[in-house]
C-alpha cells in the first residue's frame, strides 16, 4: 500500500505515468478502430448489406471514427513529445547521456515518426478529399468503392501496426 500512495502523490512519477496512458489508450482507439473497420466491419457490410447502401453506411461510420481519431491525433501528438521528455530524462538518470547519445532510439523513434506522418496523410486525405455522392461513376470505380467503401484503410492499418512495433521496441531500448 505504501508504494501506491508513493507514485499516487509523487507528482514526477504520476504526470509521465498519465501522460504515457494518454498516449496509449489514444492509439488504442485510433488502431482499433482502424482494425475494426477493416477486419470485421467492411466484411460484413459488403456480405449482409445491399451493395448501394456499403458506402454510404461505411462513411457514416467513419465520419464519426474521423471526429475521434482528430482528437486522438492531438493527444497522440501533444503526450508523445511530453514522452519523449521523460524518456531523456530516465536515460539521462541510466546512462549519464540524453536521447541524442542513442543511436538506435533514435534511428527507430525516426521510423516511427515516418511511419505518423504516413498515416496522418491517410486520415487527413479521408477529411479533405471527401468524394462527392451525387458524381457520376464508373463500373470500376464502384466495384473499387465497394471493396474499399473508405480509401487507404487497409494502409492506414497496417502502417499503424508498425507504428506499434516501433513503440514496443522503443520502451524495449529505454528499460
Amino acid at each position: 500500500m505504501d508504494a501506491l500512495q508513493s507514485i499516487l502523490f509523487d507528482i514526477n512519477q504520476l504526470i509521465p505515468i498519465v501522460n504515457h496512458w494518454l498516449h496509449l489508450v489514444s492509439a488504442v482507439i485510433w488502431i482499433g478502430g482502424l482494425a475494426f473497420l477493416v477486419l470485421s466491419l467492411t466484411p460484413t457490410l459488403q456480405t449482409a448489406v445491399p451493395r448501394e447502401l456499403v458506402r454510404p453506411i461505411a462513411e457514416g461510420l467513419h465520419r464519426r471514427y474521423n471526429k475521434i481519431v482528430g482528437i486522438g491525433l492531438v493527444v497522440i501528438l501533444f503526450t508523445g513529445g511530453i514522452n519523449l521528455h521523460y524518456v531523456n530524462r530516465l536515460l539521462i538518470s541510466q546512462t549519464g547521456e540524453g536521447i541524442p547519445h542513442h543511436t538506435k532510439y533514435l534511428m527507430i523513434f525516426f521510423v516511427k515518426l515516418v511511419l505518423v506522418l504516413g498515416i496522418l496523410t491517410l486520415y487527413l486525405y479521408n477529411v479533405i478529399f471527401k468524394e462527392d455522392p451525387k458524381a457520376e461513376a464508373s463500373e470500376e470505380e464502384k466495384a473499387e468503392r465497394f471493396k474499399e467503401p473508405i480509401p487507404f484503410q487497409r494502409a492506414a492499418l497496417a502502417i499503424g501496426l508498425f507504428i506499434i512495433l516501433c513503440a514496443a521496441a522503443l520502451k524495449h531500448l529505454h528499460q
